[in-house]
């Protein structure tokens, strides 16, 4: 395959911390797809996970960058490492994934001068406490100045991004899943996967597929799960994934719930469902949830920005984070009632045609030409100013084109966020690896409003829940 944007190929470095997991399978995407171009493109992320073995799938050199996931006294260090890859490879374009790359890749401005992206996959704050959570808004802000565009997995994050104050050229790519491997698994697909698992035949089964962590909820999920036995006791909880967490579930012993240790394919764990359960605090654009939808799940997932640009009515059901109550309700309904649960998944399988892969990868490459100096900024990544601002959002990748409010809340009449200074003064890392001396942004970011809506149960009505007050 060539490229049809250009004739002349692209150099592209990929950069990433996590190495396994959604972010790992989205640089594998994005990687996988721009060498198909013709580009020539490489990946640096730490050994480990499955993100180098895509790479060498995929024919995309991997370049080893030792990097801790958090902040701390050798990040100096990454940044100088990843620095010395950017001059090694010697890339037209830099693309910084999530926020321990966006860190180093940034600290000492863009590499060598070279034109950056970079893409949070949800904002460094959101999983910070404390004095941290203000520091990570700081950095942001400044880090902003030298990103020549912002890349964001959905309306979701982008509002959160301005609201926090970081300003600059923002790009709208949604995520998006391979419909062609993820396809609507029907009763004989379910019955399949359950025999290849080991599971029982006929029981009604929730599936959580991701990280153990703080971010994914799953501690909310195994709360509530004795609220779905009482009234549904033959119900199972599979709990797929690895992490930090996973020690401190398992002592919980609650009856009915099953840990299954990560998967590189969840197509089996999808199949075998009734629906898939996504309790997190926050996100950006969950995977897991584009790839429910196109095997025909319904979802019950929290109110927060990233999944409720997902589940519409229809398809699955809201719930405020951190209520066990109002998660064990949603599931239980669903699996007492499974007519209401297929239907929702044949709704859900409609709806994921507007989240195909095909089209995300081929506008991140088109985002990325921009950046490169080969192209225009095209105008599907180009976002209304309504959208930013909390009305209307439509639905799917295109039609979203216009200018948007700038920092000061008013119209970059190019059509997307100016690039202005965000900071009062400047920022540096302590010896602890956070930042001191940070000025703050101006005022005027635009505040996002909706309500999230619960799906149908079996009275045939449908509650409007209020947005997640911690949002």
């Amino acid at each position: 395959m060539t490229d049809p944007g250009g004739d002349t190929p692209l150099r592209i470095l990929h950069v990433s911390q996590p190495n396994a997991g959604g972010v790992a399978v989205y640089v594998g995407q994005a990687a996988g797809d721009q060498r198909r171009r013709g580009w020539e493109v490489a990946v640096a992320c730490p050994a480990g996970g499955d993100l180098p073995e895509r790479c060498m799938a995929a024919g995309v050199p991997w370049l080893n960058w030792a990097a801790g996931r958090a902040p701390g006294p050798r990040t100096v260090l990454e940044a100088l490492s990843l620095r010395r890859l950017v001059k090694g490879f010697a890339p037209d374009v830099v693309h910084l994934h999530s926020a321990k790359a966006g860190l180093a890749g940034r600290l000492l401005r863009r590499p060598l001068g070279t034109p950056t992206i970079f893409q949070p996959h949800g904002w460094s704050w959101l999983a910070a406490t404390g004095r941290q959570d203000g520091l990570s808004r700081r950095w942001e802000r400044i880090a902003a100045r030298w990103s020549d565009a912002l890349v964001c997995v959905g309306v979701g994050e982008l509002r959160e991004g301005m609201r926090a104050g970081v300003r600059g050229p923002y790009r709208l790519v949604r995520n998006g899943v391979d419909r062609r491997r993820f396809t609507p698994a029907d009763g004989d697909a379910r019955l399949a996967a359950r025999t290849r698992l080991g599971l029982p035949s006929a029981v009604p089964i929730a599936v959580c597929i991701g990280r153990l962590t703080r971010q994914k909820g799953q501690d909310v999920l195994v709360a509530a799960w004795p609220g779905v036995t009482a009234r549904c006791p033959s119900a199972l909880l599979a709990i797929v994934g690895d992490g930090d967490y996973l020690d401190m579930l398992r002592r919980e012993r609650v009856a009915g719930v099953r840990f299954v240790p990560a998967v590189q394919d969840p197509r089996d764990w999808l199949s075998a469902s009734n629906l898939v359960v996504l309790p997190s605090r926050w996100e950006g654009l969950p995977l897991t949830a584009l790839e429910a939808l196109a095997m025909g799940r319904p979802l019950v997932g929290t109110d927060i920005p990233g999944i409720t640009e997902i589940v519409r009515p229809g398809l699955g059901a809201l719930v405020p984070a951190d209520d066990p109550g109002a998660l064990a309700e949603q599931m239980a309904g669903r699996l007492l009632f499974p007519g209401i649960a297929e239907r929702e998944g044949r709704a859900a399988a409609l709806a994921s045609a507007a989240y195909d892969v095909a089209g995300t990868v081929a506008l991140l490459a088109a985002v990325t030409r921009g950046v490169a100096g080969r192209g225009e900024v095209p105008v599907e990544a180009l976002v209304d100013a309504r959208a930013v601002a909390g009305g209307p959002v439509h639905d799917g990748r295109t039609g979203l084109a216009g200018g948007v409010l700038d920092g000061a809340g008013f119209l970059d009449g190019a059509g997307f966020l100016d690039d202005v200074d965000a900071v009062d003064g400047a920022g540096a890392l302590d010896g602890s690896g956070a930042l001191d001396g940070a000025g703050g942004a101006g005022a005027g970011v635009a505040e996002a409003a909706g309500a999230g809506v619960n799906g149908p149960l079996p009275d045939g009505g449908g509650a409007v829940t209020p947005p997640n007050s911690s949002r």
